[in-house]
């Protein structure tokens, strides 16, 4: 018996994806329904291009560094800092210092994207935490990363975020509840902003409108739930929907899950252990065998 067919709620990245390749190896068929758009704010990574030129990430005769580095949850964002760079060639963003600029991230896919880009534009940075796998343990590690190299006079950290997001890393890391000395500044850029594609509703019916059987629909982000239900006929729109077979909804994250059931009282059958291809199957399989 094949899997059952598995809706990617995502554009597919080129030139190879991750999740095709994972998915194809396991005789599944997955399917790309791009659900996002997504918009560079230019003004605010000019910011972030003025910080570097101005030396806010360096140590320097005069004055402390103003951030000792960078965080990223999204692929978004890391494509928007890597795109000002790109186009900002006459700055010099790789100064070495002591110590190094961190490159804090979470999830082994935006690791890969980062990675990439400090490779070619960052050499002297050095990436951590690839491996915690959602916002909160991300937090918790880089409270106790950050204070073996600034055990006094913190500098800050730069967060690169798109308009929707939790604030479960500022809240964190700022908490009044640690003492101050343990405490790590976090100011917040927004650098890009996410709609819902026209198309995805129409495209995403007439795809579950083609399944009869069971299908698992894999949510990547809080935008396009609500589309998302109202096809499918799930949570406030149930019985409104296309009338397809058995559907699951996996969701890649907390982020996903946690927004599906505040604000619209649906339960994810899934929520992946780690954001990635893996952790999304892991919980998939941990679900079917239970049932």
């Amino acid at each position: 018996m094949s899997p059952a067919p598995i809706l990617l709620l995502k554009t597919k990245s080129s030139p190879h994806d991750g999740y095709e390749d994972f998915f194809s190896a396991r005789d599944y068929n997955p399917t790309f329904i791009p659900v996002l758009e997504h918009r560079f704010l230019k003004n605010n990574l000019t910011q972030v291009r003025d910080l570097f030129s101005t030396g806010a990430f360096n140590n320097n005769a005069t004055a402390p560094r103003k951030y000792g580095g960078l965080i990223f949850t999204s692929q978004r964002a890391v494509e928007g800092f890597a795109q000002m760079i790109e186009d900002e060639k006459h700055v010099t963003f790789n100064t070495p210092t002591t110590p190094p600029l961190i490159l804090y991230t979470v999830g082994p896919a935006t690791a890969r994207t980062l990675t990439t880009l400090r490779d070619k534009h960052l050499p002297d940075a050095i990436i951590h935490g690839a491996d915690t796998g959602t916002g909160e343990n991300l937090a918790h590690f880089i409270l106790g990363h950050y204070d073996s190299l600034y055990p006094t006079h913190k500098p800050s950290l730069l967060f690169l975020v798109g308009e929707v997001r939790r604030d479960i890393i500022p809240k964190t890391l700022m908490d009044e509840a640690l003492p101050v000395d343990k405490r790590v500044g976090v100011d917040e850029l927004v650098v890009y902003e996410t709609g819902v594609m026209e198309s995805f509703e129409g495209d995403f019916a007439d795809v579950v409108g083609r399944s009869d059987g069971p299908v698992w629909v894999v949510v990547f982000s809080p935008t396009g739930c609500e589309a998302m239900l109202r096809v499918l006929g799930l949570g406030p729109f149930a019985g409104s929907g296309s009338g397809a077979g058995q559907v699951f909804v996996a969701t890649i994250g907390p982020t996903t899950r946690d927004h599906l059931r505040e604000k619209f009282g649906f339960e994810a059958h899934v929520c992946a252990p780690k954001p990635s291809p893996e952790g999304v199957l892991e919980g998939i399989g941990e679900f079917m065998r239970k049932i």
